[in-house]
């Protein structure tokens, strides 16, 4: 076995700057770095840039899981040279490590529009990773990964903001993206997260107790900078900015860096699957192919947990077909089609909605690659015809899904809708139910535990019927097994393994972030170790405390039941 990183100088010899090395500097860009204010950029990939270090940062947590999968040794973590660079201070790197990171722009499309309003220069010249850098690019055990300081301060594309992000935000990342690698969804996973001591920035939020929709007053919060880890960043709205610009001949070389781009995200993220030798029109088709497999999925597995990323517009969503951006995401519990956790989403990015959601940012995709193809009707035909097949895609993703989740053979559309009905007048805690619907009871009572109250007789004798047929048809997909009895039991483990136990439940997120505020972080890593371990029993003490119902009070409170996108 490799011995594992211990010191930041041993972590140095695994960079590699494929970003940097075969992507453009923007040509009015400082070279080290000192690049602050908020300006447009008219070219080029990226804008190197030094993130802004906390003062007095303090250790939180950082993921022992994906330190493994690095091959880097838990020691490092605490490490002086690790809390320094992690904390935004890249002054002291050792070579060959670049003394700064680095920001991209990217376009804004929101549901299939294209949006410059919030660009502050109306051009979308503006528009990027206003409080993200990268500061780290490597291969790290065979695997090439991108570091990323979240709330690392202002960069060209803060568009006057901060560039800073709170504690509150900073801990629901870190946790949430291990415990979504945990359920098994593509994602972004968290590697450190250190906070100050010292700086706080105001933030609109909620009072205490309040009820309101919106927040009500400005709150003094303390920052902190989470890193998150994936093979890149590369947005649809990367490839979108490159291909408006391309479409409009911004400049001379504007075609050259959509190109350019596009070749960097096959190579990033696609090239085990994609011959990069053939010809670039070939590899577009391939590309638009291979990702529409990635988002379906990616977008039914969201529905499988009971994810809402919220806020899903083309900026938020990979390339690569891995979750990103965790501001305004939550957990569904109370069952409804239409959860919103987002006091600024809508409708159009609900729960149930995600997936048209998806293929409208899938939409916006390929009209960026088709920029690419227009003297190609061959391969522009072929690339339209993927595009036209994405809600059919879409639509077996799902049904997959949904099979899975109810332990059947083949996709029933009419059990499932009468299921969803029947949850819907209910008033259903919607992983509860699928987790105890894993055991296979064989009456309503194993099942009345996910209710948040007691049906009327009428609606409980049609629960009683839904069962039932249920039940007909596990049982029948049993008995075209060899050993029936053993496939009924192997049905209900694999339930178990779609159906996760413990999930997201922000009543019992918001303690852990306000003991946090306090210098107590027992409850964050209390989280981390039950939600990296959401398929598993675990002792009658976890079971009590993180497996129920979502508490009356906590319904419509404000940043629980809902919240802004202040972080």
């Amino acid at each position: 076995m490799t011995e594992r990183i211990k010191t930041i100088d041993e972590f140095a010899k695994h960079v590699d700057y494929s970003l940097l090395e075969s992507l453009n500097c923007d040509p009015q860009a400082t070279q080290n770095g000192n690049d602050h204010n908020p300006r447009q950029v008219f070219s080029g990939h990226y804008v190197p840039v030094t993130p802004t270090p906390l003062t007095s940062p303090k250790y939180i947590a950082h993921s022992e899981t994906l330190f493994a999968e690095l091959g880097l040794d838990d020691s490092l973590a605490t490490s002086k040279a690790f809390t320094q660079l992690f904390s935004g201070d890249m002054s002291a790197v050792p070579a060959p490590m670049k003394p700064f990171g680095w920001a991209t722009g990217y376009a804004l499309s929101i549901y299939g529009t294209e949006y410059t309003q919030q660009c502050p220069f109306g051009t979308g010249n503006g528009y990027g990773d206003g409080r993200a850098v990268s500061i780290v690019e490597g291969v790290f055990n065979g695997k090439r990964w991108e570091m990323q300081l979240k709330g690392a301060g202002r960069t060209p594309y803060c568009r006057g903001a901060d560039g800073r992000a709170v504690l509150r935000s900073s801990v629901r990342e870190f946790l949430v993206q291990e415990h979504m690698h945990a359920l098994g969804i593509p994602t972004s996973r968290s590697l450190s997260l250190f906070m100050s001591e010292s700086n706080t920035v105001d933030r609109p939020w909620y009072r205490e107790g309040s009820h309101s929709y919106e927040p009500e007053v400005m709150v003094e919060n303390i920052t902190a900078i989470s890193t998150r880890v994936a093979p890149s960043f590369l947005r649809v709205g990367q490839i979108e900015l490159f291909a408006r610009r391309a479409r409009c001949d911004e400049h001379e070389h504007a075609r050259d860096e959509l190109k350019a781009i596009v070749m960097h995200l096959i190579e990033r993220e696609y090239a085990k699957e994609i011959d990069t030798t053939a010809p670039l029109e070939e590899q577009v088709v391939r590309l638009a192919e291979l990702f529409r497999d990635r988002l379906t999925n990616l977008v039914s597995q969201w529905v499988r947990v009971g994810y809402c990323q919220g806020n899903f517009n083309s900026d938020n969503c990979a390339a690569g077909g891995v979750t990103l951006d965790y501001g305004p995401f939550g957990f569904c519990e109370f069952f409804e089609a239409d959860y919103q956790p987002w006091t600024g989403g809508g409708r159009h990015f609900s729960f149930l909605n995600q997936p048209i959601a998806a293929q409208k940012n899938f939409d916006m995709f390929c009209r960026s690659l088709m920029t690419l193809l227009e003297e190609n009707s061959e391969q522009l035909s072929q690339l339209n015809a993927i595009n036209d097949g994405f809600s059919g895609v879409m639509e077996r993703a799902m049904e997959r899904m949904w099979a899975a989740k109810l332990g059947l053979e083949a996709y029933d559309h009419d059990l499932l809708i009468k299921l969803l009905q029947l949850m819907l007048r209910t008033g259903v805690d919607y992983n509860m139910f699928f987790r105890e619907l894993s055991s296979i009871p064989e009456d309503m009572a194993g099942l009345t535990k996910s209710f948040y109250y007691p049906p009327k007789a009428e609606v409980m004798t049609e629960w009683d019927a839904w069962l039932q047929t249920w039940r007909e048809r596990i049982e029948k997909d049993a008995e075209a097994q060899v050993d029936a009895a053993n496939a009924i039991a192997a049905t209900a483990e694999n339930m178990r393994q779609a159906n996760p136990k413990f999930t997201w439940r922000e009543w019992l997120i918001v303690p852990a972030y306000k003991a946090a505020e306090k210098g107590d972080f027992t409850q964050i890593h209390e989280l981390q170790n039950i939600l990296t371990a959401p398929y598993d029993e675990q002792t009658e003490e976890v079971e009590n405390k993180y497996y129920q119902l979502r508490p009356l009070e906590f319904f419509s409170a404000g940043g629980v039941a809902h919240y802004s996108c202040s972080s």
